[in-house]
């Protein structure tokens, strides 16, 4: 494939999904996946009464825009792979 496609993520050699980004979108992202992560824990270890179900709903909510985002900006798509190229 081009590398200049506008993909942000690799698809993965084996299985379904994306693998790592290729492009520094897809670093920013995924970095700022990470630390949203981070907070989200802390928040729910900090203040157990009301951060917990916030804290999981910042889960929930950032995993399914990853999953959103990953899905639309990899190369080739999300499909089944065997190993073999495209």
């Amino acid at each position: 494939m081009s590398e200049d496609d506008g993909a942000w993520f690799a698809a993965k050699s084996h299985g379904y999904g994306s693998g790592l980004p290729v492009a520094w979108q897809g670093w920013v992202v995924l970095v700022g996946y990470v630390a949203i992560m981070l907070a989200a824990g802390l928040l729910i270890e900090w203040d157990a009464e009301f951060g917990a179900p916030v804290g999981i709903a910042i889960f929930f909510i950032a995993t399914v825009a990853l999953t959103f985002i990953a899905k639309a900006k990899t190369r080739g798509g999300w499909k089944w792979r065997w190993g073999k190229k495209d």
